[in-house]
């Protein structure tokens, strides 16, 4: 299996149509889902018919997936997976980051590795100029990874849910980091 990139800790690759059992059990627990859809497992057949080949899915842009499994180097474990895909299919100014780990990985600095390692390599390989990321303003563990990820956070907003969840009423918020933001911050350490 070809690895995209490597951490201390991680190897993220392309997700395989070996990865559903993986995908079933992450989207099956109440507390990885719920800031994203209130806590329902996704049922089996949406993640091999929907959310597999969007996970597989290529940009021409970056020239990669936009999607990566998440594995403990050592142990080979799946953690989860990250998202780092161009917000436009055909241009790799803007990405958009985005994590979702396993309970078992909360809390190890995982998210945080992972979105600085993707970062550096999409400023300094993929030609990406910005790179976005959203969550619940009350996900507050999330925003914590974002901020220490280096991202800053650019603004609230209220969206047109169609179904809403506990917490929705507080809104999104969106972190961005700009490669000149970026440059600046590698200088100065």
């Amino acid at each position: 299996m070809s690895t995209f990139l490597e951490t201390a800790r991680m190897t993220l690759r392309p997700f395989t149509a070996g990865d559903v059992d993986r995908l079933v059990e992450l989207d099956g627990d109440p507390e990885v889902m719920r800031y994203l859809n209130g806590g329902r497992p996704t049922p089996r057949e949406t993640i091999r018919t929907e959310h597999l080949p969007r996970l597989r899915h290529s940009f021409p842009a970056t020239g990669t997936v936009g999607y990566w499994a998440a594995e403990a180097k050592e142990t080979r474990a799946f953690l989860g997976w990250f998202e780092f895909r161009p917000v436009e299919e055909d241009g790799p100014a803007v990405v958009e980051l985005g994590y979702r780990l396993r309970r078992a990985a909360w809390g190890h600095g995982y998210a945080t590795e992972g979105s600085r390692a993707l970062i550096r390599k999409g400023f300094t390989e993929l030609g990406v100029q910005r790179v976005t990321a959203n969550t619940m303003a009350v996900n507050a563990a999330s925003r914590r990874v974002m901020e220490k990820a280096g991202l800053r956070h650019v603004r609230t907003y209220v969206g047109d849910w169609p179904d809403a969840i506990p917490g929705s009423e507080h809104g999104e918020v969106e972190y961005a980091l700009t490669r000149a933001e970026w440059e600046q911050r590698t200088v100065r350490q």
